[in-house]
């Protein structure tokens, strides 16, 4: 009978359709020197859609400070090789952080372009969405840019509905309710 690996909370084995197995876990100090190294395998066009401007290398402030979430208020998970972090290529980010009202968050994800379209960004989004659920928060929501029709699409297919944005042309901001009011209990019947 073969044993079942018992993994840390949040640490999850997945193996896509391609047949690549990931490790699916929050991010860790030691990945910022495989997320500066992965950051420059990244086409403009994927760093617009995660950072919403041009930007040619992720610093190591930067990378320091993403791999550090405050574990009140932010989280990351990665979808990295089953190495030890430091040493796994990351492949994918997704991450979540409270907004100052404290009832409300924003969500990023980023994929990279060798695993799109394997159902990851799906899969990541349900990790943030629990993690959000977990926080008792109301509302989650990221903004997405009009082109990007794949995340577009994702974030319909679960339940956010889209905000038009004024201020920010070219951006949509999809919103997921984690609370949505209930309907209230039917009436009990009168008598005749």
């Amino acid at each position: 009978m073969a044993t079942r690996e018992r993994l840390p909370p949040w640490h999850e084995r997945q193996r896509l359709v391609n047949g690549r197995e990931l490790l699916i876990r929050p991010i860790r100090p030691e990945d910022a020197g495989p997320l500066r190294a992965g950051f420059e395998l990244l086409q403009p066009d994927e760093v617009r859609q995660r950072f919403l401007y041009s930007l040619k290398e992720m610093s190591p402030e930067m990378a320091d400070r993403f791999t550090r979430p405050n574990p009140r208020t932010e989280f990351a998970l990665v979808a990295a090789e089953p190495l030890p972090p430091g040493e796994a290529l990351v492949g994918a980010v997704a991450r979540i952080s409270i907004d100052d009202n404290r009832r409300e968050a924003e969500f990023a994800i980023l994929v990279s372009r060798y695993i799109a379209g394997m159902g990851l960004g799906r899969y990541l989004m349900t990790r943030l969405v629990k993690w959000a659920r977990g926080k008792k928060l109301e509302r989650i929501y990221g903004d997405v840019f009009e082109h990007n029709q794949a995340m577009l699409a994702l974030a319909q297919s679960l339940g956010f509905r889209r905000e038009f944005q004024s201020d920010v042309p070219g951006l949509t901001r999809v919103v997921l309710d984690l609370n949505p009011p209930t309907a209230p209990p039917p009436a009990p019947p009168t008598a005749p």
